[in-house]
């Protein structure tokens, strides 16, 4: 591992939000003004590759992979494919999660799911299926989210309300066995008849 794919690693899965150098610091045990100079070869790096969409963008030191502005009228159209071949796994898992427990915030996704939320989250806000309800009076103020309108048409639904009630999901979490207690007393009693 290098310290420039572990950073790229890193701003990857932050997605978004970014990590800020005092993190990125801590996370990869070098000072600050070693981290700079290898966000600095990262950031050059970025730069002078043609083949790459990344740039590396540094705001207020919280540093976030962005794609350049020459790939935005792709990135633009894709976004506006249709849904029902757009929408990932995760996608449709953090939509779920939001139109049963909205408002709910970034984190409390994440901390829901166990993994960063937040391209799913920018994609589902692109749909228009979801929007920003506010903040949460917490430290931070995180964005709330919550379902739209267009994802009441979108489900064919009137209100949340008709949604199937969660609770009565039922989920069935038995313990199988390899072995049936019969096959294990017939063994039993074998090995006591020898």
């Amino acid at each position: 591992m290098t310290y420039l794919g572990s950073i790229e690693a890193l701003l990857f899965v932050a997605g978004e939000d970014g990590l800020s150098l005092r993190q990125m610091a801590e996370l990869l045990s070098l000072t600050p003004s070693a981290l700079i100079q290898q966000l600095e070869k990262l950031a050059k790096r970025y730069e002078e590759d043609d083949d790459s969409s990344l740039l590396l963008l540094e705001t207020a030191q919280t540093y976030k992979l962005v794609t350049k502005d020459s790939y935005m009228t792709l990135l633009r159209d894709y976004a506006k494919a249709p849904i029902n071949q757009s929408l990932s796994r995760a996608s449709l898992e953090v939509l779920s999660i939001i139109a049963y427990k909205q408002p709910i915030t970034r984190i409390e996704i994440d901390d829901i799911r166990g993994v960063n939320s937040s391209g799913a989250i920018t994609r589902l806000i692109a749909f228009g299926l979801i929007k920003e309800a506010g903040k949460k009076e917490v430290l931070g103020r995180p964005n709330l989210y919550e379902t739209t309108n267009y994802f009441l048409d979108y489900m064919g639904i009137n209100q949340l309300d008709d949604l199937i009630d969660a609770s009565s999901i039922e989920l069935v979490d038995e313990e199988v066995s390899l072995f049936s207690m019969d096959s294990i007393n017939t063994e039993d009693k074998e090995n006591n008849e020898n």
